[in-house]
């Protein structure tokens, strides 16, 4: 009976806050806007109000005061696995993202994202800055339900599928499928494009995503922001520290334009982070926030980041703190009832989280959650695991640790409570049993489609057993691997020119020029996809070595390799067209600037006007 009345009191207090939630948006004029603003590699502890003794972060810390905290709030500890939750509110390892490089960063396919909903309901949607859950048709964010986008590929600026050289100023990026240059520094870049977005929608409801590479290595940062945590024995890297206010910075620029614009009331404005620390505690300097663990750690530092939500038209309580356990699998949920979405049936690995917002929560129920570090093309059970609960956290199926009276994770006590050991054990194996039986699914990039008549592949991708050369400098050092290729969906069966080469288009050298780094001395290029087998000679400077194939429906292999009397390689990238016609021109000749090492980086005069903003 207890029991029964219990379900009942929670069913009560779950239908009040539902429709208070309810009530409050269907009292406003227009649905709320949302922005969320997510940083790199930012910790729990790289704040002012977390405690950072160190750090200038004013207009965070003013926010946390104007929003809610969650302060029990948990992410996947490496980054595209956590935008791949935010975007589905479900488990990374459900919708194919347990990874950053390797072909398991592309979220896939079927799954319906938030931009999706957003988009279906009729908001403006845009994103910019660092995607991450796939550079090929159909993974780009623009297949994803976003209508504007300005990006950079991979996971990092200066990573292998990125335009070749840049370095977080005055870079190329994607927008809207094209590349243009921008002048400044990238995170003055996506807020400033935000900010546009956000200013020619402003008279219907829009969703902006601006999603930050900083403070993600490599360390650059405007030289004003650095100098002044220059020398400071709290500070582990000033550039690092300095790329943290610079984005303090553009908080601030964002909240001031909500206000004059009239938007800042019925916004819901999100600040978050997307794992533990990368730069923040280097040399045993910096502030940890109170936790064990860095970036990709399965310890609380590596995954405990904050979350904050303010919505002044919404009576999101101001100064608010959740201690509650939430994750990033909860906020699709919660945006969907917060803001009154028509959403498809799907089954959510998170919970609206109304009930904590507009209550004190103390019906809410202890739940389980996993979070994973996998990095492997394969996942394995148990590796750099965490089950959490409010109090508890059972780390790698092993350790078991009381949050309670050891927020520091430093004393295991799984012997002295064997039975809340095989309690959460128990709730592990009912999530793998379920996510890892689509564990061998792959996301295959799609040639042959109208929405993407050229499409680029990089070494980022390559399916293999090991870290592939996921990095420009990889490039440059000439890291190599044989036994790798590309997952391929050949959309239309047909003829098609895959062109092979060691450098990007748009670096424009040969494939055995070493101008950038290490020279090889290739002799052959060999094509390997489906049924064909063909071997060329490579002529004295090209740059490329382009095969015509024809082929068939379906999936395949791309496993292509350069021949040398000393090496054998896979080319570190390979451009396909689909039924190239007469006239078809290379991909330097549709819009692909050219590397200049005179310059830097793209010559300033090329793709200089901005493309306009969608209305």
């Amino acid at each position: 009976m207890n029991r029964i009345l219990l379900n009942l009191k929670r069913l009560l207090l779950g239908c009040v806050s539902v429709a208070l939630a309810s009530q409050t948006c269907s009292g406003l004029e227009t649905k709320p806007n949302v922005i969320i603003v997510i940083t790199d590699d930012q910790g729990y502890g790289d704040l002012g109000f977390t405690g950072n003794p160190a750090i200038r972060t004013p207009a965070i810390d003013k926010l946390r005061s104007q929003g809610t905290l969650l302060d029990n709030f948990h992410v996947d500890p490496t980054c595209a696995p956590t935008r791949s939750a935010l975007m589905t509110g479900r488990y990374s390892n459900r919708v194919g993202v347990w990874h950053t490089v390797q072909g398991r960063s592309m979220l896939r396919r079927r799954e319906t994202t938030m931009a999706d909903i957003f988009g279906a309901n009729g908001y403006a949607t845009g994103m910019f800055g660092k995607w991450h859950l796939g550079d090929c048709y159909p993974y780009r964010p623009e297949d994803r339900g976003f209508q504007h986008v300005v990006y950079h590929s991979a996971g990092g600026v200066g990573q292998a599928p990125d335009y070749w050289g840049n370095d977080y100023f005055d870079d190329t990026y994607i927008i809207n499928g094209a590349y243009q240059r921008f002048e400044g520094f990238c995170t003055d870049v996506w807020f400033e494009e935000g900010m546009k977005f956000i200013r020619a929608n402003k008279d219907k409801p829009f969703f902006a995503y601006i999603s930050l590479n900083a403070p993600h290595k490599p360390l650059f940062c405007p030289l004003e922001y650095s100098e002044p945590y220059q020398n400071n024995p709290k500070v582990s890297f000033s550039e690092f520290y300095g790329m943290v206010t610079n984005i303090d910075d553009n908080m601030a620029k964002l909240m001031a334009m909500l206000d004059r614009e009239g938007l800042a009331n019925n916004t819901l404005l999100i600040f978050m982070t997307d794992n533990g620390t990368a730069g923040g505690l280097e040399g045993g300097r910096g502030y940890d926030g109170g936790m064990r663990g860095m970036k990709n750690s399965e310890y609380d530092g590596g995954h405990r980041v904050p979350f904050i939500l303010r919505w002044p038209d919404g009576k999101i309580e101001a100064g608010k703190s959740i201690e509650r356990l939430t994750a990033h699998i909860d906020i699709l949920p919660t945006f969907i009832e917060l803001c009154g979405l028509n959403a498809p049936e799907t089954a959510y690995d998170g919970s609206s989280l109304s009930e904590l917002l507009y209550s004190e929560g103390n019906e809410w129920p202890d739940r389980a959650l996993v979070v994973e570090s996998q990095r492997v093309v394969d996942p394995i059970k148990w590796r750099k695991s965490a089950v959490m609960t409010d109090k508890w956290r059972l780390v790698n199926g092993k350790e078991l640790f009381d949050l309670e009276s050891d927020p520091k994770q430093e004393k295991d006590v799984a012997s002295q409570f064997p039975e809340i050991v095989q309690q959460l054990r128990g709730e592990y194996d009912k999530f793998w049993d379920d996510v890892s039986r689509e564990h061998d699914l792959t996301s295959y990039m799609v040639i042959g489609s109208d929405h993407s008549p050229l499409v680029s592949l990089s070494s980022h991708d390559w399916l293999i057993d090991k870290l592939p050369p996921w990095n420009q400098d990889h490039i440059r050092n000439g890291d190599v691997a044989e036994k790798s290729h590309w997952a391929i969906e050949v959309e239309r069966a047909g003829d098609y020119e895959i062109s092979l080469r060691r450098w990007p288009v748009e670096a424009d050298k040969g494939i055995n020029d070493g101008t950038y780094g290490n020279a090889f001395n290739f002799r052959q290029a060999r094509m390997r996809i489906g049924h064909v087998d063909e071997t060329k000679d490579i002529p004295h400077g090209a740059k490329e070595v382009t095969f015509k194939v024809s082929l068939k429906k379906g999936v395949t292999e791309l496993a292509p390799v350069f021949i040398g009397p000393e090496l054998t390689a896979t080319p570190y990238y390979a451009y396909v067209t689909h039924q190239p016609k007469p006239g078809w021109q290379t991909p330097q000749g549709m819009g692909i600037p050219v590397y200049d090492p005179a310059y830097g980086r793209v010559p300033p005069q090329i793709n200089k006007t901005r493309a306009k903003v969608i209305e």
